[in-house]
């Protein structure tokens, strides 16, 4: 896996969760649609009688879930995913992020992108682990990817992007790869796709033939590196930046004299269909 994996910027860890694991988790992301764990934002305001089908889909992506899930915190230190991290990044790995995308029929997909770009890990340890909810197909909305993309370590531009194809997530360009090139991962629901930050990746719309396609994407670097993902406090270098809504997930963490922050909450990302959140 591990070479695999440097060569081409991703690999599967096939049977990540157990299906019973796959199931908590997505009977969770109903109770935390429905508001259960606080109120999450969505297009339409809700009455609380909605099915779960009609609930499910007032939402495409919602960000920081294991803040308040329990699974969600679980499935983040996972005990496979992060043997494969600490085999890829190191003995200490922390986790910043999770996304919980909840992709029914017709939602949008997102453009090619590079996870670096929008989260400055500075020494390339960044890694997704993305874990299929539902089997991912083409035909539903799976990843894809430019096989070796990562390998350069450089971030191509972005810009904004109006393809009806896509949420609102600007575009990169300006790499010298083609679309034909590009690779569709279909995994099973309980793989993870395990990928660097610097691979250029994207997703297509849900065809809507096929109900959703969910999705449990967490994010790891080095533990050893500081990570200036937001504007430093005044007074503060951006040199000596480091955001501290942390989790743990292995070995130990070297800047623990700074304590860890609660920043971040729950939240939805607008698609295409609510308008663009920008």
């Amino acid at each position: 896996m591990f070479e695999y994996f440097r060569e081409n910027g991703f690999a599967v860890l096939g049977d990540a969760l157990s299906p019973t694991e796959v199931a908590e988790i997505n009977r969770d992301a109903e109770r935390l649609c429905r508001g259960e764990y606080g109120a999450i934002d969505t297009d339409r305001p809700l009455t609380g009688t909605e099915s779960t089908d009609d609930l499910l889909r007032q939402f495409l992506c919602i960000h920081y879930p294991h803040k308040v899930s329990d699974v969600a915190m679980q499935a983040m230190k996972n005990p496979r995913v992060v043997a494969a991290l600490t085999g890829l990044i190191g003995p200490n790995v922390k986790a910043m992020q999770s996304m919980l995308f909840i992709k029914s029929e017709s939602k949008p997909g997102q453009a090619w992108h590079q996870d670096e770009y929008f989260i400055p890990t500075r020494d390339r340890s960044l890694t997704a682990a993305w874990i299929a909810l539902d089997d991912a197909t083409v035909e539903n909305g799976c990843l894809w990817a430019l096989p070796g993309s990562h390998r350069p370590g450089v971030l191509y531009p972005a810009r904004e992007q109006t393809d009806p194809r896509f949420d609102c997530t600007t575009e990169a360009y300006d790499f010298p790869y083609r679309d034909e090139d590009a690779v569709a991962l279909e995994v099973p629901a309980g793989a993870a796709v395990i990928f660097n930050g610097y691979l250029l990746h994207r997703s297509l719309q849900n065809s809507g033939r096929h109900g959703y396609r969910r999705a449990l994407v967490n994010h790891y670097m080095s533990a050893e590196s500081l990570l200036p993902w937001k504007q430093p406090a005044e007074g503060t270098h951006m040199a000596a930046a480091d955001y501290r809504d942390i989790v743990l997930v292995a070995g130990r963490d070297p800047y623990r004299h700074k304590g860890l922050q609660d920043l971040s909450r729950p939240h939805s990302r607008r698609d295409k269909d609510g308008g663009c959140d920008r």
